[in-house]
């Protein structure tokens, strides 16, 4: 790993100047920060990647899985969480070890015709992605405005617009804003199972006793498996870390990540026990109630009112329209680190933003069905998928690449064992998705 000192230092921007001079004072060994102040300067880049796994796709699949079997599959969406954990801790310290991000390091270290051919594979993969979001958090408006969904799709771009322009500012801005819709969705699934009443014990028991059960149980288990990783947020969290606080030496390398290690325990851990009560909400009312065939969010928010009340489905379209909103700025962001990373070649992120709206818009305009829509789009992500893992994986455990940072074989080997499953899964799911499975 090269010495960070001799990299040119990242500009820092007036949103930005406490939090870089508190996290450089605690690498230093100098401050007085202690407990929850002292690790907050680090606290941030973790959350913004943790919104890619409460998604608007994850609603979909986090829904049906405990609407058909209750609270069997508990365990599977604490498991993948597990898996979150640490795909999103490779990538944070490749931005740190290597002052790069993924797409650039793919870039330095990959034959020029390779290189084009997956920024094609990821501007696809990052466009899927940005419709799934966008559509999401066009439902959200839909359910809660009750204003028609082209004109939430286009209320959206202007809202994911605004918060964009958060960046001009600096990273912290941005990583705040992104927080606090990633509060707001952990806020209101709180509110929801404090309303819904769920099984604890049955709980507890899907936690100790891990089982499926039946063919659907197992494809449905392999859908909260096969979509925990989303590459676009693979390429961005190591951006997220890249520059974010530049280390002096090898020793203050180490530190910081530690720092981010806990980031990711933090913000993935609030993102499973998200995502574990949305399974809950859907067993304790849909599948308490014999209501196994949730088709649609829209079909799950009208349901809500007879058997929770109004405030219920008012919460759910809430979280909702958070998801959206928040995953759909950080997929845009995610796109142009894609093409920044591995072309050298950068747009302004409002361009992007107003292009990669129109596949959503038009595919609103048209009449397409948003849940199925969000379905095919996790299909697409699924191709992508090896081309931001494998690398990932190839890189870290390179001591030219990583220095200090190189994984040990124990991670090495976790990290290969789950990225075979990963994408053994995902092509699993693709092929069903051809063959009407």
């Amino acid at each position: 790993m090269a010495d960070r000192a001799d990299q040119a230092i990242v500009p820092v921007l007036p949103g930005d100047v406490s939090t870089v001079s508190a996290a450089r004072d605690v690498l230093a060994g100098r401050g007085t920060r202690r407990g929850l102040l002292r690790i907050l300067p680090f606290l941030g880049p973790a959350f913004v990647a943790s919104v890619a796994y409460i998604d608007p796709g994850n609603f979909a699949t986090n829904i049906q899985g405990g609407a058909e079997f209750g609270y069997r599959l508990v365990w599977v969406v604490l498991a993948s969480n597990l898996i979150a954990m640490l795909v999103q801790t490779l990538s944070a310290k490749l931005g740190i070890a290597t002052g790069q991000n993924l797409a650039e390091v793919c870039r330095d270290q990959f034959p020029r015709s390779m290189v084009w051919g997956m920024w094609l594979l990821m501007e696809v993969v990052a466009m899927a992605t940005d419709l799934a979001e966008f559509l999401g958090a066009a439902i959200g408006f839909n359910l809660l405005l009750g204003i028609p969904l082209l004109a939430a799709a286009f209320l959206t771009g202007v809202v994911t617009l605004v918060i964009l322009a958060l960046e001009r500012r600096g990273f912290r801005p941005l990583e705040a804003v992104i927080t606090s819709l990633v509060g707001v969705i952990a806020v209101c699934y709180v509110v929801e199972t404090i309303l819904d009443r769920p099984a604890w014990l049955a709980i507890g028991q899907s936690i100790r006793h891990p089982a499926l059960g039946g063919t659907e149980a197992v494809l449905l288990a392999v859908g909260i498996l096969g979509a925990t990783v989303m590459p676009h947020v693979i390429f961005l969290h190591s951006a997220l870390t890249q520059g974010r606080i530049v280390t002096q030496n090898a020793e203050q390398a180490r530190r910081l990540f530690k720092f981010e290690l806990l980031d990711v325990v933090i913000a993935m851990s609030l993102a499973g026990l998200v995502n574990a009560a949305m399974l809950v909400m859907a067993a304790s009312t849909f599948w308490a109630h014999g209501l196994t065939k949730i088709a649609t969010i829209e079909q799950a928010h009208r349901t809500l009112v007879p058997l929770l009340g109004g405030a219920s489905s008012v919460v759910f379209a809430i979280s909702l329209l958070a998801s959206g909103l928040s995953s759909s700025t950080v997929g845009t962001m995610a796109g142009q680190v894609i093409m920044q990373g591995f072309l050298h070649f950068k747009v302004s992120i409002w361009i992007r933003r107003i292009v990669t709206m129109i596949p959503a818009i038009a595919a609103v305009a048209v009449g397409l069905d948003p849940t199925r829509t969000l379905v095919v789009s996790q299909v697409v992500l699924s191709f992508g998928l090896p081309f931001a893992l494998i690398p990932l994986v190839l890189f870290t455990r390179r001591r030219d690449l990583m220095g200090s940072l190189t994984n040990a074989r124990l991670t090495t080997a976790a990290a290969v064992a789950v990225t075979g499953f990963i994408v053994a899964l995902n092509l699993f799911l693709v092929y069903q998705a051809l063959h009407g499975g």
